[in-house]
């Protein structure tokens, strides 16, 4: 197991994890981003609790990596939605700019795995 089979899953993990805990909790934080993307409170629990989801497969994925390479995926597809989300109701770029780096990020984990076979 590499570095980067290490690193960028423990990373995702640490990012996912907690903002998921938030959505689900309804934080008020969270509650406003909801409200600005138009999204209702128990759509926004639903992502974060695919977020915790992803982040607790992610941590799985070190010992079964078809599971990691799973979660990354899935954590890939949800943070293109929220990046496109952002741009479709007027924010700047630069606000959907942390979804797609998450986004990215997750796809190079999953590749990663997926080359070290």
């Amino acid at each position: 197991m590499t570095a980067a089979q290490i690193i960028l899953p423990a990373l995702l993990a640490l990012v996912f994890l907690p903002l998921g805990a938030a959505k689900i909790a309804a934080m008020p934080f969270m509650r406003r981003a909801a409200a600005h993307l138009g999204m209702s409170p128990g759509l926004y629990r639903v992502v974060g609790t695919l977020e915790v989801a992803g982040a607790l497969g992610l941590v799985l994925g070190l010992a079964v990596a078809p599971v990691g390479v799973a979660a990354a995926t899935g954590l890939a597809l949800l943070m293109t939605a929220a990046a496109l989300a952002h741009l479709r109701h007027g924010d700047p770029p630069a606000r959907a700019l942390p979804a797609a780096i998450l986004a990215l990020t997750a796809v190079a984990y999953a590749g990663v795995a997926l080359g070290s076979g």
